[in-house]
């Protein structure tokens, strides 16, 4: 005959079920203040590097290499200030962050290839402004509320990418992802931790 759960035994389920609840409605806190500030600065440099660039496949290289090193300066920054809050990557509210960013992303990858397949290179600034704009704008929602309004700003600029000449992509993606990973980067550190 089972035995009938003691009053201990049932506070502590009720415990594990509220700690799992608050977890999963929990926000996503570790966006990298500094290291927003680092991928803006890195882009403000490849901007002007890749402006004189020659051929659009050097240019094209020279983004997606800032682009990886973004990467890894976003997953660095992210960890650290993770370990700091005692936040884990792998909690409910991370996982989720990570199911609204990425597939936008994914989907510029994809954008990436046709447009270069296809002689469109000059038009990629608006591409990757304004489906990095949509990956910021949906895991955004998750995060803090400076966060969505950042991504909108990023989709603004990859419409008027579209809208305007295509030789001025670089002063584009200077503004995007160097002027506004900068501001966000600082407004981030000053009123988010870091």
């Amino acid at each position: 005959m089972d035995k009938p759960p003691t009053l201990q035994g049932y506070a502590l389920d009720n415990l594990q079920f509220i700690r799992d609840a608050m977890s999963r409605a929990g926000r996503f806190t570790a966006i990298p203040g500094w290291g927003g500030v680092a991928m803006g600065i890195s882009a403000l440099g490849t901007a002007a590097v890749a402006a004189r660039a020659e051929e659009p496949l050097k240019w094209t290289l020279w983004w997606l290499g800032d682009a990886v090193l973004a990467s890894a300066i976003a997953m660095v920054a992210m960890s650290r200030k993770a370990q700091r809050l005692q936040l884990s990557l792998l909690a409910a509210p991370a996982k989720r962050f990570a199911l609204a960013y990425i597939p936008p992303l994914l989907a510029g990858a994809v954008l990436t290839v046709v447009f270069v397949e296809n002689g469109l290179t000059a038009r990629l600034p608006g591409c990757w402004l304004l489906l990095y704009g949509v990956a910021i704008t949906a895991g955004g929602t998750l995060s803090v509320r400076v966060v969505p309004f950042m991504g909108v700003l990023f989709m603004t600029l990859g419409a008027a990418a579209f809208a305007a000449p295509a030789g001025w992509g670089d002063a584009f993606m200077a503004a995007g992802f160097g002027g506004l990973h900068i501001i966000f980067g600082l407004i981030i550190a000053r009123n988010y931790g870091g």
